[in-house]
């Protein structure tokens, strides 16, 4: 959050499984076109954050079988854990207050007593959570009597019935939407309060989310019959909340635009970059529109052509140098020169490539220093690189835009794999 000296344009507040992430999008199309959107129209002034039932442990594991990007907030566990960057350092304020009327041993003798419960996983035990699955038809009653005799012990709960099966158990003062209020009064004593907020969930343990005043929700296409039923009992009638027509990632892109919180046409779904003109040009719009094509020129997916190549060069400064991963180097023209014998080379194959976390700055007027991410995968292998880029503006051309000074990468520590077979740029 120290990056925005300026209130957020944009916060959006979005469950994982089954919102963000489709996990019956085998190409993960929907989360790449949310991911390329972001990264180039909503990165530099605005916050996004993941809202899960998920731990930390399983989090991490999401991370490495999605192309997700990384979020500036994380709310985890059922809203018990609020961590923040890429590191998720935690915020201790939001200990101490679910620390009142919490006694996680009691929770776990009590609930010893119910037969219908079964532990969930070490993983999903919280210090703030304690999760279960339960069977639907016994859901109510195991959870009226749980709350009962908890509160006969002194402690304040809050019992959540999720996905059909999730049963969590958590302090009164946590949960989803507990957890992004508490974000929200801190981001406003900040000075830093965003400017609209979305919410996006499909499942009960959502509904918290949309009952925060003054924020705009959706329920995404696939939302569960639990967040429906509970949204027609609540907020039926409430215009800043809609139920999307399209699945995941694309319903909360839908959201954007039905709701006219800023861009809502993913760089992803132009079909030809050279037609391709946006409005305030930035560095970032710059990089997510590069990596796209070098993307689809690698599927085959564009004409090898030298009017392609033309244009990519006219855009690299004559003097612009290239720095591999390797720590080798070449001039920009030439590796623009080299793209051309791998036109195609991963036609048919799962290929995708990513920018993530994607910022520019300007070092002095007419120049900017744009830092990034970048990841390519290739059926199950995924490797990335930090990439540095420096621009400079057009000026007194023609043609308005960036030059492409000089590019440096180096291998991620979050790549699975560091090898040089195939890496272009």
């Amino acid at each position: 959050m120290e990056r925005l000296t300026s209130p957020p344009r944009l916060m959006i507040v979005s469950d994982l499984d089954h919102t963000m992430v489709d996990h019956h999008d085998a190409e993960n199309l929907s989360l790449l076109r949310f991911n390329s959107l972001w990264e180039d129209a909503y990165r530099h002034d605005s916050l996004l954050v993941f809202s899960s039932g998920r731990s930390p442990t399983l989090y991490k594991e999401l991370r490495k079988e999605k192309p997700m990007l990384t979020p500036d907030i994380t709310i985890m566990s059922v809203g018990t854990e609020i961590t923040y960057g890429n590191s998720m350092v935690p915020d201790d304020g939001w200990v101490k207050v679910l620390n009142t009327k919490w006694d996680r041993e009691i929770v776990k003798e009590e609930t010893s007593k119910f037969p219908e419960l079964t532990l969930q996983s070490e993983t999903e035990q919280r210090p703030h959570k304690v999760s279960f699955y339960v069977d639907k038809t016994k859901a109510q009653a195991v959870t009226k009597e749980l709350s009962e005799r908890l509160e006969k012990r002194g402690l304040d709960v809050k019992i959540i019935y999720s996905g059909g099966m999730d049963l969590d158990i958590l302090p009164q003062g946590a949960g989803k939407g507990q957890a992004l209020a508490y974000l929200l009064k801190k981001l406003k004593t900040a000075g830093k309060l965003p400017v609209n907020t979305l919410v996006c969930g499909d499942s009960g343990n959502d509904a918290e989310l949309f009952s925060i005043p003054d924020v705009y929700g959706v329920m995404v296409s696939n939302a569960q019959e639990e967040l429906l039923q509970w949204h027609a009992e609540n907020s039926k009638n409430n215009p800043k909340i809609i139920h999307a027509t399209e699945r995941c990632a694309a319903g909360i892109i839908q959201a954007i635009g039905h709701f006219k919180l800023g861009p809502n046409l993913p760089p992803r779904d132009v079909s030809d970059f050279l037609e391709c003109k946006v409005e305030n040009a930035n560095p970032c719009h710059e990089v997510v529109k590069f990596f796209l094509f070098y993307e689809r020129w690698r599927r085959g997916e564009v004409e090898n052509c030298e009017t392609y190549l033309a244009s990519l060069k006219s855009a690299c400064h004559s003097n612009g140098i290239f720095v591999h991963p390797s720590g080798a180097e070449k001039s920009l023209t030439d590796t623009i020169d080299e793209l051309r014998k791998y036109h195609g080379d991963k036609q048919g194959k799962k290929f995708r490539v990513w920018v993530d976390q994607v910022l520019a700055t300007d070092t002095t007027p007419g120049t900017w220093v744009g830092k990034l991410d970048k990841w390519e995968q290739c059926g199950d292998e995924r490797k990335g690189c930090t990439t540095t880029v420096k621009f400079s503006s057009k000026e007194g051309e023609a043609e308005e835009g960036f030059m492409w000074l000089n590019v440096q990468q180096s291998w991620s520590e979050e790549s699975a794999v560091k090898d040089d077979s195939n890496w272009i740029i």
